[in-house]
């Protein structure tokens, strides 16, 4: 009897939804990512995560009251190689809410790379389907920890420059982004 609670407690810890943290200049933001609803987006990020892809890179969108976007670019606003798209996944019951994370995207809704964003208020218009008939953005997790983190960069001072709008005029810089070998538990 004891080996049988030991495995399915082991199996419940190892259900659980993967968590991911990222380390900024600003401070430290842990998502959980739901792989249940959304699994390509979730292993479409988990691979840039697990490649080290993310770690120098720059929030190079920022609008308060709407969202922050990372996840492309270096602080020389270089864009980064990408991996092939993936298909969008937005029509899985997850919504653009506060501090949901979502994959960002071009016109095309199966063009999602290695960019995301996080909402800083409840975006209902991006949810599928969108009202321009897009499909709207797949939420594929959200911050558990870190919404400080998440208020402050969204109040930093921003500007245009080149074909960037919204870019924050100090970099803010994501230094690592680790998967939690021990998740945490979100706050209630």
């Amino acid at each position: 009897m004891t080996a049988l609670v030991g495995l399915a407690l082991s199996g419940a810890v190892l259900a659980a939804e993967p968590q991911v943290e990222l380390k900024t200049t600003m401070g430290d933001i842990v998502l959980e990512l739901d792989h249940d609803k959304a699994p390509k987006s979730v292993d479409n990020f988990l691979a840039y995560v697990k490649s080290g892809y993310y770690k120098n890179t720059i929030f190079h969108r920022v609008i308060d009251g709407f969202m922050i976007q990372g996840g492309g670019y270096d602080e020389k606003l270089k864009g980064k190689p990408t991996n092939k798209p993936i298909p969008l996944e937005a029509s899985n019951g997850l919504h653009n809410v506060k501090y949901s994370l979502a994959m960002a995207r071009m016109g095309d809704p199966n063009s999602a790379t290695s960019q995301w964003f996080i909402n800083v208020e409840d975006n209902a218009g991006l949810d599928a389907p969108g009202p321009d008939g897009s499909g709207g953005y797949a939420v594929f997790g959200k911050v558990i920890k870190g919404q400080e983190t998440v208020d402050k960069i969204k109040a930093v001072l921003v500007d245009d420059k080149g074909m960037f709008q919204n870019l924050p005029v100090v970099p803010v810089v994501v230094k690592s982004a680790t998967i939690l070998k021990t998740p945490i538990q979100p706050k209630q």
